[in-house]
């Protein structure tokens, strides 16, 4: 299992995973911070992104915040940074 921690802005103009600040992915979803919307958002982009269902990432901390702690079950930490360039 990896564990990623994201930094979201809601309310974007598209969906886009847009690098890395520091030890976090900035990630930029259309959906408002409403009703977990932003939150299915960012599972959706991730699980995408990354190959993986939907249902294997999960939000595990900062529900409400921009602050994100998101799990990917089925993954690997070092395949996963690496998919997603950290460092980079």
């Amino acid at each position: 299992m990896a564990t990623l921690h994201v930094y979201v802005t809601p309310k974007s103009g598209r969906n886009e995973i847009s690098g890395w600040r520091g030890g976090e992915l900035l990630l930029r979803v259309t959906a408002p911070p409403e009703d977990g919307k932003a939150n299915a958002a960012v599972c959706k982009l991730l699980s995408k992104a990354l190959g993986v269902p939907k249902s294997a990432v999960l939000v595990t901390r900062g529900e409400t915040s921009r602050h994100k702690t998101v799990e990917v079950d089925g993954l690997e930490q070092a395949a996963t940074e690496t998919v997603l360039g950290i460092g980079e």
